[in-house]
């Protein structure tokens, strides 16, 4: 169970009413406590937890699962018992949101349950693989070695992803000033000319009419622009609600010519990573590759991951189901056939997602270096397009005039 905060009223020895607050699980509890101070308990109210209400409602990121992963396991090293063990958590973690979570950890570990099974209550916070790996550790009594792994694996994982999106941050930026900066230019500066070509009654070039037009629009309706991205958004995740509309979607991203390699080996990272992590962890093959299919994110290779399952659990080897579909590299399923001949399988498995890492890493910095100067001739393309256009049409008045 949660802490929560409790008001109260008691009366002390002398009869006198104290008012205060403590941090408790249950009223019952707050009764206890305030029994064992020797004070009788007159009003105990619970208060809105200011963490849960609110605009500013906190949530628990990654970033937060990762620092409680870390901190468990160095007190699971020093063989701290597991209840003790979160109970420090609890009381070092800030977030009060964070610290409740900690405490129903905690609570439901002193009732007797695993901490897998305690995890597994909150999906939202915990992947299967994060509770396998627990389980697994829990139940071969080596906890202590599993949970360094974890920590790695989501540190890397965390990293991996910290790196393309402030690679992306630039770009975007560019792009969104770039666009904003053509929309200002046909909405301020292009209808400064259609009242001079009224002034000089004349006609106006088609190149220039349709500029005229374009900035008409946008000045009438313009509005419907700023909901658009919004829209695409939601139209994108509607894609996810049909397993046919998703392997469509998917399809086509991994056939995008260098978006869809980049694609390709983040997942294949992916799975590598987390199949090595299982495999280390001694989560036998084929639950390992139950979990990793809940782990990707292309449904085109959660499918190849599931047919590769079902070739081996019909007797092939995972390396030959994987060459076999042909969706993944060629280098990932080589690698797996060396690797289950040599019995070092996960380790392979560990070093190939290394490889894939820095692979992503190098592609990425190609794709934002080309980005940026593409980003910047197409801007300057357009604004000078725009220019060239209208002078062009007030050129060309003016010598008719003449």
């Amino acid at each position: 169970m949660a802490l929560h905060q409790y008001q109260y009223q008691a009366c002390d020895i002398n009869g006198k009413i104290v008012t205060g607050q403590v941090s408790a699980e249950t009223e019952q509890e707050v009764v206890s406590t305030l029994q064992s101070r020797q004070l009788i308990p007159v009003k105990v109210e619970q208060q809105a937890d200011s963490s849960d209400s609110g605009l500013f409602k906190q949530r628990i990121s990654n970033r937060d699962v990762i620092d409680f992963t870390n901190g468990l396991c160095t007190l699971v090293e020093a063989h701290i018992p597991m209840d003790r063990a979160l109970g420090l958590l609890e009381n070092l973690n800030p977030k009060p949101v964070v610290q409740q979570l900690i405490a129903d950890l905690r609570q439901s570990v002193k009732e007797g349950k695993s901490l897998a099974d305690a995890l597994q209550s909150y999906p939202q916070y915990f992947s299967r693989m994060y509770i396998n790996m627990v389980h697994a550790g829990e139940e071969g009594g080596i906890l202590d070695h599993l949970l360094p792994k974890l920590a790695d694996f989501m540190a890397n994982a965390d990293a991996a992803r910290r790196t393309v999106i402030s690679s992306l941050i630039y770009p975007m930026i560019l792009g969104v000033v770039g666009i904003l900066s053509v929309i200002l230019l046909l909405v301020y500066v292009v209808p400064q000319f259609a009242n001079m070509f009224e002034n000089m009654g004349t006609s106006i070039p088609p190149a220039a009419a349709l500029l005229l037009n374009i900035s008409h629009w946008l000045k009438t309706w313009g509005w419907m622009l700023i909901p658009l991205p919004f829209v695409v958004v939601y139209g994108w995740k509607q894609l996810d609600r049909s397993t046919e509309t998703r392997l469509q979607r998917d399809q086509f991203l991994l056939s995008v010519p260098l978006l869809g390699s980049l694609l390709l080996e983040a997942e294949s990272s992916r799975f590598c990573r987390t199949l090595g992590a299982l495999l280390g962890a001694g989560i036998p093959l084929l639950k390992g590759l139950h979990i990793v299919r809940g782990v990707m994110d292309n449904q085109v290779l959660t499918d190849t991951v599931a047919q590769a399952e079902e070739a081996v659990r019909g007797g092939s080897s995972l390396g030959h189901a994987l060459n076999k579909e042909g969706t993944f590299p060629v280098l990932l399923s080589q690698l797996v056939i060396v690797g289950e001949e040599s019995g070092r399988t996960a380790e392979i498995l560990e070093k190939l997602a290394e490889t894939f890492d820095t692979n992503v890493k190098q592609k990425t910095s190609r794709l934002v270096s080309l980005a940026e100067p593409a980003l910047i001739l197409l801007m300057g393309v357009l604004v000078g397009t725009i220019v060239i256009v209208m002078l062009s049409a007030v050129f060309s008045i003016n010598q008719i005039q003449y």
